[in-house]
């Protein structure tokens, strides 16, 4: 199975009020402007090397902050891939079958956020890894606290030789550190260390939970015929297998769904869904469950109350 350590760089809106955000199906934490990976060897050292710029849609104006920390300004942004572009390219790089590995949760949400905007499958995104959990495992750090990329290297004794806040520079150094790590047991390890970070934080990172399970459902011919299937559907609660007590589907945008789903024993959980037309004209939903923080819940009644606007109804093509 082919490892890729991964690192993103993203631009942020100017302010979180921006009128941006009343134009996209959900709030947008960062629109990436960079790509960079670097594929594993066998013996878990760097290999093969990907780097992609990306022009964005939605934040044009470089964020002051990201300016200084990236040294990434206008024109340079001026001069990207559009996002469904670099991603192909990224992928068709990748090739099937691979597990993605980052420093921390934050580089998956965002990927995940982007392609939301942009409409685009996740279907990819089953199998990521996040290296700090790991590192704080095999190194016994009992304090279990994030810790940055420079911690790592310098408790490595790493040299830094590539820029750092650069999306390929980070990846390489990522990808140094887990070349000083026993891999093997780590990500032997990793599922129980999920499983009791879980169980102790309810979720870990609570701006960015690693979801728990990542499903495809089977499919159907029709929307209509999907969807009544996902009304009917159950959710167990991956800790005890209990069913869970879900609240009703909350739209959030085209063909994009969440639910709140309660565990008598193991609290809150977070279901989210995107029903999908595949090529062959049949539908899926994709299933992302994971374990709700209280700033999850809130912002679910607060989507929950949130007046709909209304739509002048036409007639329906079918199929959508």
């Amino acid at each position: 199975m082919p490892y890729i350590v991964i690192d993103l760089e993203w631009n942020q809106a100017m302010s979180a009020r921006s009128p941006v955000f009343n134009h996209l199906p959900i709030h947008l934490r960062g629109e990436i402007i960079q790509i960079g990976a670097v594929k594993l060897n066998d013996d878990f050292t760097p290999g093969e090397e990907f780097q992609c710029d990306v022009s964005p849609v939605w934040f044009r104006k470089m964020h002051f902050k990201v300016k200084k920390l990236t040294g990434f300004d206008n024109a340079r942004l001026a001069h990207g891939q559009p996002f469904p572009k670099a991603l192909e390219q990224f992928l068709a790089w990748c090739g099937p079958g691979c597990t993605f590995m980052t420093w921390g949760y934050d580089d998956r949400g965002i990927m995940e956020q982007n392609c939301i905007i942009h409409d685009l499958d996740i279907d990819w995104m089953g199998q990521w890894v996040n290296l700090q959990l790991i590192y704080n495992t095999l190194t016994e750090d009992e304090d279990r606290n994030q810790k940055s990329l420079e911690t790592a290297m310098e408790h490595f004794s790493i040299e830094q030789t590539r820029i750092a806040h650069d999306a390929l520079g980070d990846a390489y150094n990522t990808a140094l550190v887990c070349s000083r790590l026993d891999m093997k047991k780590g990500l032997s390890d990793y599922p129980q260390i999920v499983r009791q970070l879980t169980c102790h934080t309810h979720g870990g990172d609570q701006s960015q939970p690693e979801p728990l399970q990542h499903t495809v459902s089977p499919s159907y011919p029709t929307r209509e015929a999907l969807w009544e299937a996902v009304q009917q559907s159950r959710a167990v609660c991956p800790e005890c297998g209990r069913e869970l007590e879900r609240t009703r589907w909350v739209s959030q945008g085209d063909k994009r769904y969440m639910s709140l789903a309660q565990c008598p024993e193991h609290g809150a959980y977070l279901c989210r869904i995107r029903l999908r037309q595949t090529e062959d004209g049949s539908w899926v939903a994709n299933r992302l469950l994971y374990s709700a923080s209280e700033d999850m819940v809130a912002s679910f009644h607060a989507q929950r109350t949130k007046p709909r606007r209304r739509r002048r109804r036409g007639k329906r093509k079918p199929g959508t």
